[in-house]
């Protein structure tokens, strides 16, 4: 059965792909280590290439790495303003801004030392790989088909959440018309020069789709109320948003690693509150969905494989800490152990366990 589900083209699962993004994310949560985070990186933009199709949202993620690098470049950048020249190394000195007693406490420029620097690259980093992890199941996973996968009761809010979620392949898809339209007109400018020619038409065009959207949904019923009790509606939203504000907690609690009390209990507490919404809501929905996706054994194993990464660090950074966080006090070359190598590595096994694209002429 693997062996016909892995070789047959295919489009795998939306939520394997997103499941094994966020376990990839969350495995560079646990670590500052800048050559374990170039390894997610570098797993992560192979499984790209390897299993990226041909859609518009399959060009999206280079976008993410263009939003990485800004990331770390900001990062650094504030180290150097706000740094406040801590640390012995000093490498050069910038002319100092001498602020009022009303900031006491805050440094302006002056001496930027080695330790500032590094610890402003280690946590761009990180804060660069979990963006670019996401941006990978952003290019992977058919935001309708993660719409068509969702339960009835969370229906109309994953439509917002699909929405939101299909804006950065939509801009790219408007980029990439706007400048193939620019090329067979005969414009020649790059650079800074060709942007207000490819900004106002991708803005146009971002606007001209929304608007089209909104018609689609309104025509569609989607915000109209039906014949559900006002009591019932009210008990619904309270569990839903009170369940969803707990997993985001116990999500951002689990990717950070520092407040246990907010990680997985959180994560459960809210994920119960919630299931207990949705089951209320999903009573007085009907929805039929067509040709649904079905989950095989390719979606388990590419859920597998993040989580496997996910659980190597995070077992890891509670036994010896010392490789997943480089020290800067005094400084040292970061360095790494088999363990968490071998962990991320598990990550890339959809590379080959996911079924390859499908490919339409």
């Amino acid at each position: 059965m693997l062996r016909v589900s892995t070789r047959l083209p295919r489009a795998l699962h939306p939520g394997a792909w997103w499941l094994w993004a966020l376990a990839m994310a969350a495995a560079a949560g646990r670590t500052t280590n800048p050559l374990l985070l170039s390894l997610i990186l570098v797993v992560a933009g192979y499984v790209v290439v390897r299993r990226r199709g041909r859609a518009p949202w399959a060009a999206t993620f280079r976008m993410y790495v263009y939003l990485g690098v800004f990331v770390v470049v900001m990062r650094v950048l504030w180290r150097m303003v706000f740094g406040g020249g801590a640390g012995e190394h000093v490498l050069f000195v910038l002319p100092e801004i001498t602020l009022p007693e009303a900031a006491a406490g805050i440094r302006l420029l002056g001496p930027v030392t080695a330790e500032e620097l590094l610890g402003g690259l280690y946590d761009g980093l990180r804060l660069a790989t979990m963006l670019i992890c996401l941006g990978a199941a952003n290019s992977l996973a058919d935001p309708r088909r993660m719409l068509k996968a969702v339960p009835a009761a969370l229906y109309q809010i994953s439509t917002a959440v699909v929405v939101a979620l299909s804006v950065a392949p939509q801009l790219m898809e408007s980029v990439l018309r706007v400048r193939r339209a620019r090329r067979l007109r005969g414009g020649r400018q790059r650079g800074l020069r060709a942007l207000r020619g490819i900004v106002v038409p991708v803005l146009a065009d971002a606007m001209d789709r929304s608007l089209a959207l909104a018609s689609a949904m309104d025509s569609r019923g989607y915000g109209r109320l039906g014949d559900t009790p006002r009591r019932t509606r009210l008990l619904t939203g309270v569990l839903v948003i009170a369940g969803l504000c707990g997993v985001c907690v116990g999500v951002y609690g689990l990717l950070d690693g520092t407040r246990h009390v907010f990680g997985l209990p959180m994560a459960v507490a809210g994920l119960l509150v919630a299931g207990a919404g949705f089951l209320v809501a999903g009573r007085r929905i009907r929805r039929s969905v067509y040709r649904p996706d079905r989950w095989l054994l390719p979606e388990t194993l590419v859920v597998l494989s993040g989580l496997t990464a996910a659980a190597v660090l995070t077992v890891t950074a509670g036994i010896d800490p010392s490789n997943l966080y480089p020290s800067l006090s005094p400084l040292s070359w970061p360095a790494v152990t088999l363990p968490p190598v071998l962990g991320i590595l598990a990550g890339v096994a959809p590379a080959w366990l996911a079924p390859p694209p499908e490919v339409r002429a």
